[in-house]
């Protein structure tokens, strides 16, 4: 697995807020950029939440102004263990410019819990997995 600091969204970014950005947005400009690969990893057990649904989120500017979902996925808390990845493969059509993710955990308010997020060089599967 190959991460590129410059396509970094969390590097090991603790999750405990309800609902937190990630640390970085990336700029890829507008356009159709569902060949890249995603990477989104648990990088340190939750403890405390019902659920993390991690949000893809666009905008036409870095200010996310008028941020639009254009995908999301949610893991209990049993699977929010170090290792576990989230099933978001490669990022999604409808780029406006701007690309950030958005974690909101539900339940308990979280006290450790990290994510490592960001577009790889590609993404390794399983025989399973394809």
């Amino acid at each position: 697995m190959l991460l590129d600091a410059q396509n970094i969204f969390s590097d090991n970014q603790s999750i405990t807020e309800e609902s937190v950005n990630s640390t970085n947005i990336v700029a890829f400009g507008k356009g159709d950029i569902s060949y890249l690969p995603l990477f989104i990893v648990v990088s340190e057990d939750f403890n405390d939440a019902t659920d993390l649904t991690v949000s893809i989120q666009t905008a036409d500017n870095a200010e996310f102004s008028t941020p639009k979902t254009l995908a999301k996925s949610t893991l209990e808390l049993k699977e929010l263990k170090t290792g576990k990845r989230f099933p978001l493969n490669h990022l999604p059509s409808g780029c406006e410019g701007y690309i950030r993710l958005l974690y909101t955990t539900t339940g308990t308010q979280e006290t450790k819990g990290r994510i490592t997020a960001g577009v790889t060089a590609g993404n390794e599967y399983s025989w399973h997995d394809m």
